[in-house]
């Protein structure tokens, strides 16, 4: 017998979806049934993907969205809603580093990440579960109570690494907002999960797996490889679905045991 998980009639909101992981989460739930909003400030790579999506038989949406920008975060998720419908599911995805020694780091570059992978991952995940929230308690219209906010962290956020130590932080404090969002929202049907991604190749970094550097770092990895965004599918679809009302406050990692 077969087993599937259906999210048609969800609106899932995907943000840094103009590349890597997020293009692939967004492909991911919209092959699933889900209708997905785009949301980056790169809108020209979101149309591009808007028109794959749709040529596949998939209904996506395109936002612009500048997570660092708090009336941007308002103003997007308001966006969505008006056209697309109430929000079921977040992907909270965007996520930026550098690559440096911890002495090396200037205010300007602990603001860079600070100001994109926490503050801007708290503002669009708490814009989004005030609406949840609301509809929860009968007071927002809506036919899907509860919903569904999957915070992308990294596996960096439960095992330090060298040259990214700030990234390393910033991503464990994803973790950490992740548990307390379980704690306060998930007697209203809202399931907050943290999904921790290991080292992944993607258009981004793909050049970096071809170095002298990159090859030495994948001899270090327990099976020798790196993953492809696609691996993240199975684990991204059940965090989005019913089938997942038991799984709140995980912190899941997806890394082939490097954190081990």
């Amino acid at each position: 017998m077969a087993y599937s998980i259906d999210l048609s009639g969800r609106v899932a909101f995907i943000t840094g979806a103009s590349g890597g992981l997020g293009a692939q989460f967004a492909k991911t739930l919209a092959g699933a049934g889900a209708a997905v909003v785009l949301a980056s400030r790169r809108v020209d790579k979101l149309k591009d993907l808007r028109a794959e999506i749709t040529g596949l038989g998939g209904d996506a949406h395109v936002v612009e969205l500048d997570v660092t920008d708090h009336d941007s975060i308002k103003s997007a998720v308001a966006h969505a809603e008006t056209e697309v419908g109430s929000i079921d599911i977040l992907i909270n995805n965007s996520g930026v580093s550098t690559t440096q020694r911890l002495q090396d780091v200037t205010p300007d570059d602990y603001d860079f990440m600070f100001n994109t992978n926490v503050k801007g991952a708290f503002f669009v995940a708490q814009e989004v579960g005030k609406r949840m929230l609301a509809r929860a308690k009968g007071s927002a219209p809506g036919n899907y109570t509860g919903g569904r906010i999957v915070n992308v962290a990294s596996m960096a956020g439960l095992r330090p690494l060298p040259q990214i130590g700030v990234y390393c932080v910033s991503k464990a404090a994803v973790i950490q907002m992740t548990k307390a969002m379980a704690l306060e929202w998930g007697k209203f049907g809202i399931n907050v999960n943290a999904l921790c991604p290991g080292y992944i190749d993607t258009e981004i970094n793909h050049h970096h797996w071809q170095t002298d550097a990159g090859q030495k770092l994948v001899q270090m990895l327990p099976r020798k490889r790196i993953g492809h965004p696609q691996d993240l599918d199975a684990i991204l679809v059940t965090l989005c679905s019913d089938q997942s009302h038991f799984i709140n406050g995980a912190v899941i990692a997806a890394d082939d045991g490097f954190g081990i």
